[in-house]
């Protein structure tokens, strides 16, 4: 059983669960996360465990009852997980590891062009209270539909959860006018056919009037499989997040919990990505 006192020793090579960050990992994110609150007991969690927890059900996808026992209690962690949903601190850690890999890179910390896409996931069975879900028609899929946008490297910019019958092109307008100002310098906006059409462009065009919009077709002679500029790139990135099995389906009853585990998804990836330059 885990407690304070016999808290496991980290070691790069050697780790309890691949989902464990690692010291150059956990470097990177340690300071980001605010300290306890004034008054009352001092904290006895381990904060780092706690976030040991979260990424193991993230990356096996169990169910909260089945976390290991060497792990923090299944309330503490969805208690910080709520925590740090609610104060802004997942979003803080994002932003700025963000910041770190575009650094890296050798590139502008705002990016000027950005791909959108949406990707449709079929809902698991739930109990309690569950917020709506829609069915795609298209797809034939009953659930909640991510929609998420990138930079051209394939790394996430922003990202919204919505019910699975909303259209791309009204989703889309979503994604756009939720972003409150971040990344002013985009110029350029990559998108496929569901997206063209004057009501998408008018509804980003009222926050983003600067912004120019290119719909990627594929074109009508081509035959099997081809590659299109722009659109792999975040194809791929819906590839990357979903090595996380919690995100191979809607597991969540709240479309909040199902957007936190999609940014901790990236933020997974960015760590990697950091610490991991090859």
């Amino acid at each position: 059983m885990w407690t304070p006192d016999n808290r496991p020793r980290y070691n790069r090579d050697k780790l309890r669960y691949p989902s464990d960050v690692t010291d150059d990992e956990w470097s990177h994110i340690e300071f980001l996360i605010p300290p306890a609150k004034h008054g009352g007991r001092d904290r006895e969690v381990d904060v780092r465990e706690v976030v040991n927890g979260i990424m193991y059900v993230l990356s096996t996808g169990c169910q909260w009852r089945y976390i290991p026992r060497d792990l923090p209690p299944r309330s503490t962690l969805h208690s910080y997980l709520q925590r740090w949903q609610y104060d802004g601190t997942l979003m803080k850690i994002h932003h700025a590891l963000y910041m770190e890999c575009r650094e890296q890179m050798g590139r502008e910390a705002s990016p000027t062009a950005c791909v959108i896409d949406s990707q449709c996931v079929k809902s698991a069975e739930k109990g309690g209270r569950v917020d709506p879900h829609g069915y795609d028609a298209g797809k034939k899929i009953k659930g909640k539909k991510r929609h998420i946008l990138v930079d051209t490297t394939g790394l996430l910019l922003h990202a919204i959860v919505h019910p699975a019958d909303i259209q791309d092109r009204d989703g889309g307008v979503l994604v756009m006018s939720s972003m409150f100002g971040l990344f002013p310098f985009l110029q350029r906006l990559f998108a496929d056919a569901g997206y063209q059409g004057p009501k998408f462009a008018a509804g980003t065009a009222e926050v983003w009037p600067d912004l120019a919009i290119e719909i990627v077709k594929r074109s009508d002679t081509a035959k099997g499989f081809k590659l299109l500029p722009r659109r792999w790139v975040v194809e791929r990135t819906f590839a990357w997040l979903n090595r996380c099995r919690r995100l191979a389906k809607d597991f969540e009853n709240r479309t909040r919990n199902a957007l936190a585990f999609l940014t901790l998804a990236s933020i997974r990836l960015m760590l990697r990505k950091l610490c991991n330059p090859l």
